[in-house]
């Protein structure tokens, strides 16, 4: 029998996480290794448990996480919103509490594109007149 699992992707800034909710322990598994050696900073930890401590679910699962890009604040964002959506695929019903919370909501800012002619996305060359 196949094991019952939920899913959600997540993106934040240049970062993409593939989100696996299984039932379980409340074991957080980022890249194969564990949640405290991939982000050992406190603050990005408590961004990511934020969605599963709001609906009490940190107990009820193992979650195992694929995250690509960025850096370590984005790829936060990201697995953060891909639990946020694994949570909605396990009940509908945490809708309201999670999108209280800004949970639910991708986070649209990224960085602005360089354009020709000038040094950089908004910089300009100095300008001389003589």
């Amino acid at each position: 029998m196949a094991e019952i699992q939920y899913y959600g992707t997540g993106r934040r800034k240049t970062s993409t996480a593939r989100v696996y909710l299984r039932p379980g322990a409340g074991d957080v598994l980022v890249n194969k290794k564990p949640f405290d050696t991939y982000f050992p900073n406190e603050t990005l930890r408590m961004i990511i448990r934020q969605p599963l401590q709001l609906t009490e679910t940190a107990t009820k699962f193992d979650v195992l996480i694929n995250v690509s890009g960025g850096g370590p604040s984005g790829q936060a964002g990201a697995i953060r919103h891909g639990i946020t959506r694994a949570l909605l695929d396990f009940n509908g019903d945490l809708r309201t509490t999670l999108k209280q919370a800004g949970l639910i909501t991708r986070d649209p800012r990224i960085k602005e594109r360089k354009k020709y002619g000038q040094k950089g996305a908004r910089k300009r060359f100095q300008f001389s007149k003589r």
